[in-house]
């Protein structure tokens, strides 16, 4: 097995992997082994399920980073038995039992609230739908990306990959924290994921907390500062 850990990147809702190229760019230059896993974005349930099973198929450790909703997500796959730190980038860190509308309920709502579109989705087995929750396209530079490129943005609104709204519902069956180190980002200009949601869940949880004046999406306007703390979780989960 190789003691080099391998860095996985889990996006969040609206966003797809493309979210991390800069980010990714910077760790590659390094020599760090990258991956930036597809997540489904159709269940908290399933969407860990798949990035455990990306998890375990990776040879040595693995230091999980999950954006946003990928913060949830790398809560509960955490757990595997290779990963050896989680690094939180505006994300959710939820506890066990708890879902991601019951702690963002705890807080005054963000202006995202007022901005999602709503659509539907055939689910396989089932007579009824499901409900994709997406950011209204024209709503999203302003709330998702307003430091980001404009052009970059316009491209990022009409590409989302938008949530199953049966995600905000379902409770986190592990929280990876309790016995992984940890380190958490909080996005102190978002306007996505109010930033005290951010704030309260690391502070729970006792991780290296670092704020950085963005909006949501840091990986992209402020990928350095993202770099700065995956690699200092790299150095040392290496120790």
């Amino acid at each position: 097995m190789s003691d080099s850990p391998t860095v996985v990147l889990v996006h969040g809702a609206f966003a797809d992997g493309a979210s991390f190229a800069r980010v990714a760019a910077q760790l590659l230059a390094d020599g760090t082994k990258v991956l930036v896993p597809a997540g489904p974005n159709r269940s908290l349930v399933g969407d860990a399920a798949y990035i455990a099973s990306v998890v375990r198929q990776i040879e040595g450790p693995v230091l999980l980073v999950g954006h946003s909703y990928g913060g949830a997500v790398i809560t509960v796959a955490g757990v595997e038995e290779n990963v050896v730190g989680l690094v939180y980038l505006a994300g959710y860190a939820l506890d066990e039992g708890e879902s991601l509308g019951e702690l963002q309920g705890r807080f005054p709502d963000s202006p995202l609230a007022q901005a999602l579109a709503y659509s539907q989705f055939p689910v396989d087995g089932s007579d009824e739908p499901g409900t994709d929750v997406s950011v209204d396209i024209a709503k999203f530079p302003e709330i998702f990306a307003p430091d980001v490129d404009p052009e970059v943005a316009r491209v990022l609104a009409v590409s989302q990959r938008p949530l199953a709204g049966v995600a905000f519902a379902q409770p986190a069956s592990a929280a990876a924290w309790k016995t992984k180190p940890a380190w958490g980002i909080v996005a102190s200009s978002d306007i996505v994921i109010n930033p005290d949601v951010e704030r309260f869940g690391y502070e729970r949880a006792q991780m290296k907390v670092t704020e950085v004046d963005s909006s949501h999406l840091l990986m992209l306007s402020h990928p350095d500062e993202v770099v700065g703390v995956i690699r200092e979780a790299l150095a040392s989960v290496a120790a």
